[in-house]
């Protein structure tokens, strides 16, 4: 153990830890221990490993890819596995978002947007939802307002970013319909009193709110964005990067709703645990990117994210997932309509495919303490929301009816004895 802990003193303290736990393998829906103990993983490394753990066509894409070229940098040479997966890409984007650009993280891919509408439109602001995380860099903290340690002392952060109230109707307590109402007369009251519509470059909004609760946005509002975006000229930002690659019962968000982004920001799904991220973008605003005006090292230039990327697609396509994560989805939420029926606590239950946020009620802090009851019995599930309200289920899309029903059951046993030790403190 003192070894152990000297080993963890060498690694930068910022990094929180959900566990101590030391994971030599995973498969799956589950990462395992040196001594063999599984744990079920209902976090997916924060939506990340969408495929589940070492999915084999990821991992022999890897392995073929690395006996051929590691890294072909973009600003020197193009290489196959690059526009293999620009191709790949084009397959499952819709058309008119047909243009793509590559880098390693969802900030970067986020900055990439930014700046995109910045350079096309030549407006300087823009304006993101209240609640938002768009990543931890200098301009995507800028963007982030769902929890203040996510900017905390690092100011003064890039002006000409504007907070317009994002669609949380459980929050405010609102029928839907009255609260997108307000929202989007609150955006263009913005609009006449923060930033005119000839100065604001772009809306960034994430189709479900990640960090911030994991709380759709309503079609109506997104309907509403789009409209406002066309008659101002302005572009709308579409943050996928935990949305995206059938996380929500669909390749991409926007396609629940029918409402086309400008720009769609993919990172997280995209590359089953290889550090890559892009921007898709229609090919006229692409255009009007001045060449040499923004780029790095490494995006579009490792090729190992790029395989993987690329393995990913065809194991989502070929084995359906985003169908599986809709239908996994559905027993999910209805295992929790049934649990929220015989706990008060439980407040609401959202979200869509295998994008779930259970909101607890009442007492401060009980969202953690059924986390931590989950973990005891080897459950993985991390929480969000301002107040760490929210339990947020993230099973990768492989997960099977099984590996469901057990969440559901040691996630029922983690309410009884959280709330039971609730009563009990009260008594």
């Amino acid at each position: 153990m003192a070894e152990q802990s000297a080993k963890q003193d060498r690694l930068a303290p910022v990094w929180s830890h959900l566990t101590q736990l030391r994971p030599v393998r995973g498969a799956g829906s589950y990462l395992y221990d040196a001594a063999g103990t599984a744990y079920l993983d209902f976090t997916s490394g924060i939506g990340v490993t969408n495929t589940g753990h070492a999915h084999p066509r990821v991992v022999e894409a890897i392995k073929r890819q690395a006996e051929e070229l590691l890294f072909a940098q973009v600003n020197i040479v193009v290489s196959p596995a690059l526009e293999r997966l620009a191709e790949a890409l084009a397959t499952v984007v819709h058309p008119e978002l047909g243009s793509f650009f590559f880098s390693n993280s969802g900030a970067e891919a986020v900055e990439a947007a930014v700046k995109l509408a910045r350079h096309a439109t030549g407006r300087p602001n823009v304006i993101v939802f209240q609640g938002s995380f768009h990543g931890r860099t200098g301009q995507a903290m800028a963007l982030t307002t769902s929890k203040t340690v996510y900017r905390h002392k690092y100011q003064p952060l890039p002006a000409g970013v504007v907070v317009a109230p994002f669609p949380y109707a459980y929050r405010y307590g609102w029928e839907e319909d009255a609260t997108v109402d307000f929202c989007l007369a609150e955006l263009e009251l913005i609009l006449k009193t923060q930033s005119a519509p000839d100065e604001t470059a772009a809306f960034v909004i994430e189709p479900v709110l990640g960090e911030g609760g994991y709380v759709p946005a309503p079609k109506r509002f997104l309907q509403g964005l789009r409209r406002l975006a066309d008659e101002h000229g302005i572009v709308l930002v579409f943050d996928e990067v935990q949305t995206g690659f059938g996380r929500t019962g669909k390749f991409f968000a926007y396609e629940h709703h029918g409402v086309l982004p400008d720009v769609m920001v993919m990172a997280k799904g995209l590359g089953s645990g290889l550090p890559i991220s892009g921007i898709a973008a229609r090919p006229a605003l692409m255009a009007k990117w001045e060449k040499g005006t923004h780029g790095g090292t490494y995006g579009g230039g490792s090729t190992l994210p790029l395989a993987a990327a690329c393995a990913t697609i065809d194991a989502l396509i070929a084995e359906d997932l985003p169908h599986n994560a809709e239908r996994m989805g559905a027993r999910l939420v209805a295992g929790l309509r049934r649990l929220q029926q015989e706990h008060h606590e439980i407040g609401d239950v959202r979200g869509l495919g295998l994008m779930i946020g259970v909101e607890f009620s009442g007492r401060k802090g009980l969202a953690k303490v059924v986390q931590q009851a989950c973990l005891a019995e080897n459950m993985l599930l991390l929480t969000c929301g301002v107040d760490d309200q929210v339990v947020r289920f993230i099973p990768p899309l492989v997960v099977s009816e099984g590996e469901i029903d057990q969440g559901l059951a040691v996630f029922g046993r983690a309410i009884a004895k959280a709330t039971t030790a609730q009563i009990v403190g009260a008594v």
